[in-house]
């Protein structure tokens, strides 16, 4: 199965398995780094990691338009169901579902997740992504800080690791490589981060501390799986 993975700015991507459009944490309105406006988003299918509004994003106004499910944990589906989306579907920790690509298995994320107007976004969640012969993988780890967990995630053979480092509010760059080493994927691309930092010294610390190979994307580039 061809898979094509383009960063769509912040920690919004569109994950194409062979036509079939996975779009994650869709913040495009209001992200000056957005590789393409809400309106012309096509999705299949929308994951959600959490309630923050830097995550959630167009997703309402994506999935009514194009039809396509939100996934995302219990309490924020409900969010989403308040506040217009036709059609949303919960997951939590761990958890499974099947789709016409392969299944979506949820993974802790640890950080908080309220909603955009407050109210209690439940657990935050990464997801990992894998086709039906589970030989292309993909970990989307959301907003997470590192965890020691993420070594169970390793067992996973995951190929790709869509990990943020912008630091503050996520893991920055030397927690970053922490996560790689546990994680023990063979390619990683960076998001939620400062367009304008400079990658270099990281990118050469990730090569030779954790085996990964650093992809690094502008918004609306693409890295074919």
């Amino acid at each position: 199965m061809d898979v094509k993975i383009t960063w769509l700015g912040h920690s919004a991507f569109l994950i194409d398995f062979d036509h079939y459009k996975v779009l994650l944490d869709p913040f495009l309105t209001g992200n000056s780094n957005a590789a393409i406006p809400a309106k012309k988003a096509e999705a299949d299918l929308i994951l959600v990691s959490h309630g923050h509004s830097d995550h959630v994003g167009d997703a309402i106004e994506i999935s009514n338009r194009c039809h396509a499910p939100i996934l995302c944990n219990f309490e924020l589906s409900n969010w989403f169901a308040k506040h217009g989306a036709v059609n949303t579907m919960p997951i939590y920790v761990s958890g499974t579902r099947a789709f016409p690509f392969g299944t979506v298995r949820a993974t802790i994320a640890v950080h908080g997740s309220g909603t955009p107007d407050g109210t209690y976004g439940g657990l935050a969640l990464g997801f990992i992504l894998a086709t039906h012969d589970q030989q292309k993988k993909i970990y989307f780890a959301g907003d997470t800080g590192v965890f020691s967990e993420m070594s169970l995630i390793g067992e996973d053979a995951v190929d790709v690791a869509l990990l943020p480092i912008g630091d503050v509010f996520v893991m920055g760059l030397s927690e970053s490589i922490r996560a790689l080493k546990m994680i023990r994927p063979k390619n990683v691309i960076p998001m939620h981060y400062d367009p304008g930092l400079n990658l270099e010294g990281w990118k050469r610390e990730v090569i030779e501390t954790s085996g990964a190979k650093p992809i690094i994307l502008r918004s609306g580039e693409s890295f074919d799986l």
